[in-house]
């Protein structure tokens, strides 16, 4: 009795230890697409992005800890929700992620309204000092499409020192650095 439970446990540790080593293979395997990835944003990302150099956690750390690099947050930022009574106070969530970071949110979407790529370009060309050879950083989650697609824009725009962080802010909590709370960033209005 004890050794068909034990093989019964030991069993599906196994299936869950495929399922998990066959996910992690497939999601190595996902091919770039010629454009922009549309919804979903959260699945499996590819291992590249051509034109841009992919760093892992440490490699990230590394790069913002000499402090070789900006860094740039696309994670979306819900908007107040249009069916919310009047006079209800509306709190947006906040941003926890790599210190010193510029977070430009909803610059990520595979399709950006005018002033959204406004707001994107505006951003980037503010947080490069206008240098096309800037070295960015640009992140959101893990599996998260939407860095992916920022960066991809980067290059798009001429970039041409973008590096692309694919773990993102999890991967890099999940490593125990440190984190500050932002706010969207600010740009000033063009006279």
């Amino acid at each position: 009795m004890i050794l068909r439970a034990s093989q019964a446990v030991l069993g599906g540790v196994l299936a869950v230890a495929c399922a998990l080593f066959v996910g992690a293979a497939s999601a190595e395997n996902v091919p770039e697409p010629d454009g922009f990835r549309s919804a979903p944003y959260r699945a499996p990302v590819p291992a590249t992005l051509t034109g841009a150099t992919v760093l892992t956690t440490d490699e990230a750390h590394r790069v913002w800890k000499a402090g070789e690099a900006v860094f740039v947050d696309v994670l979306p930022r819900p908007e107040r929700p249009e069916d919310l009574p009047e006079g209800t106070l509306w709190n947006p969530p906040k941003r926890e992620t790599v210190p010193g970071s510029f977070w430009l949110p909803n610059t990520g979407y595979d399709k950006l309204t005018p002033e959204r790529e406004a707001y994107l370009v505006a951003g980037l060309e503010s947080v490069s000092d206008g240098n096309l050879d800037a070295p960015l950083v640009f992140m959101c989650r893990s599996e998260c499409w939407m860095s992916w697609n920022a960066a991809k824009r980067a290059l798009n725009l001429g970039y041409t020192n973008v590096n692309w962080f694919p773990d993102g802010t999890d991967g890099w909590t999940e490593d125990g650095h440190p984190v500050e709370t932002k706010e969207p960033m600010n740009l000033p209005a063009k006279s």
